[in-house]
């Protein structure tokens, strides 16, 4: 029987929670004499994978050794966008006199509250990715940790599961950053953040990436005095720098201390704290907190799968080696997720799913690379980006041209008190085709998704342009940087042509 995990603290909700993901009497069943599909890894591609499967009418087992949901569950989307809208209420609170309301002094962030809220909301959204619900559907649900046994059978709990394919799904965990001292003074990731009920004073948070600046601004409103520690000289190095420059002034006017260019050269324990001695552009620096999170990015979970057994390629920095259809080495065994792809978002681990129902039970072609992939990172403003950056179509050789609208032009913004955001398309040269966008506002997340839809199927700017959109709203902008590229359609000749022939008829 597999072991139980613990999930601090202890208490109702947390034991609800494992009730549904791990519930601690379970029983694995007796396997079939043979599965259509065995999935190792319970996250969002092992879900998506298991439950389309068994929809189509496979014999699916699915395997999982920690928690149903995986990360997106339990230690990151979830958990971490509660205690985002905890946050940004406060800072609304704390704003309210800009907008000609005056709150109270002395309102405060009572932290275990709003710890207990995440938990609460974390349990109740845990039936949908529960062993009940899956067991339900016909499938075989199996705790403990699958491996390879050769390569059509996988071990698990001393059962021998014999497959015609296999789905590795078992996505990726934080690195640990190779700093002197960190172990021994110890450091918090995404998988133990969510566990805290106290609120700690002094925060360092190492990475400036989607979830150091999440976190880092979520905890600094919460109470904690944050610094964020980033080795290059821009946050969301991945982002547009015009776009990541405008999250980075809102973390600043928050109060967060940045510090960019800087290292951390070692750590070691004090009376008072945890002290960092950092190097920034080169200086020697040094700073006490009472908390480490690190948000330094990705590792794959390729290890006790035995992938040797079953002849599947991997690299321990990469994760699972595969096609642009998601098979593996081994013919009959695919992967999806942060085990293997470049894009570590649920959304990718959903969609790349979908394409590895399709090629590994119905010889479908799908490929991952087709993909049109859009991304948020949550920060107040959020940041959102779909398609090509310029770099991107730069290093392709592809001429383009570039739109953009400043939210301080745009009526909703303005009237929301958001005006510090921009709607930026890029469109190949000469065209309205789109190639890629960015947006930054607080609800950018729920705006790009116009622009992946329009470069999906195939809707230029123009078309944007001559879409009504209502107003007053933010999403307005889109529209507008399709204006702006409609009046580049009138060339200097077909303008004065045109003055003329206004002339004429007056």
């Amino acid at each position: 029987m597999a072991e139980v995990p613990s999930v601090l603290p202890e208490d109702e909700y947390n034991a609800k929670l494992l009730a549904n993901a791990h519930p601690p009497n379970w029983k694995n069943p007796e396997p079939a004499k043979r599965y259509n599909i065995v999935v190792i890894g319970a996250g969002t591609a092992g879900l998506v994978t298991a439950a389309g499967a068994a929809g189509l009418g496979a014999k699916v087992a699915l395997i999982e050794k920690h928690l149903m949901g995986g990360d997106c569950l339990n230690v990151g989307c979830v958990p971490s966008k509660c205690l985002i809208r905890s946050a940004k209420l406060y800072a609304d609170i704390r704003d309210a006199a800009d907008y000609g309301i005056n709150v109270p002094k002395g309102v405060k962030v009572d932290f275990p509250a709003v710890m207990q809220r995440m938990r609460r909301l974390r349990a109740s959204i845990a039936p949908h990715d529960s062993v009940e619900r899956f067991s339900g559907l016909g499938i075989d649900i199996f705790l403990g940790t699958g491996r390879f046994s050769g390569p059509d059978t996988v071990e698990v709990d001393g059962k021998t599961l014999r497959f015609a394919r296999a789905a590795i799904t078992t996505g990726g965990r934080a690195v640990r950053p190779p700093i002197e001292g960190l172990d021994e003074v110890g450091y918090l990731t995404n998988e133990t953040v969510f566990s805290l009920t106290e609120r700690p004073k002094r925060m360092a948070v190492l990475g400036a990436g989607p979830l150091g600046c999440e976190l880092a601004q979520t905890f600094h409103r919460l109470g904690c005095e944050v610094t964020l520690i980033q080795r290059s000289s821009q946050i969301l190095t991945r982002e547009d720098r015009d776009a990541a420059r405008i999250v980075e002034e809102s973390l600043l006017k928050d109060g967060i201390v940045l510090k960019l260019n800087t290292v951390v050269i070692r750590a070691e324990k004090t009376e008072d704290g945890k002290l960092l001695h950092l190097k920034t552009d080169g200086a020697e620096d040094k700073i006490t907190v009472d908390r480490i999170l690190v948000g330094a990015g990705r590792t794959p979970n390729v290890e006790d799968l035995d992938l040797e057994r079953a002849g599947v390629v991997y690299d321990k920095r990469l994760g699972v080696i595969v096609d642009d259809n998601l098979r593996t080495s081994n013919k009959n065994i695919y992967a999806a997720g942060d085990i293997c792809m470049k894009y570590k978002f649920t959304h990718t681990a959903d969609a790349a799913a979908r394409i590895l129902i399709k090629n590994a039970l119905f010889w479908g072609r799908s490929k991952l690379s087709a993909l049109t992939v859009p991304w948020c990172t949550y920060t107040d403003p959020e940041i959102a980006h779909v398609g090509m950056y310029e770099r991107d179509a730069d290093e392709q050789g592809i001429p383009y041209d570039v739109y953009t609208r400043l939210f301080n032009e745009v009526d909703r913004a303005i009237a929301d008190g958001e005006e510090n955001g921009l709607v930026k398309v890029i469109v190949r040269k000469g065209t309205d085709k789109i190639l890629g966008g960015t947006i930054v506002a607080r609800h950018a997340g729920e705006m790009i998704s116009e622009l992946s839809v329009a470069i999906v199927g195939g809707v230029g700017l123009g078309s944007i342009s001559g879409t009504i959109h209502p107003y007053p709203t933010q999403a307005e902008a889109i529209k507008q940087v399709g204006d702006a590229y409609n009046r580049t359609r009138l060339t200097p000749f077909a303008k004065k042509l045109f003055t003329r022939i206004m002339k004429w008829r007056r």
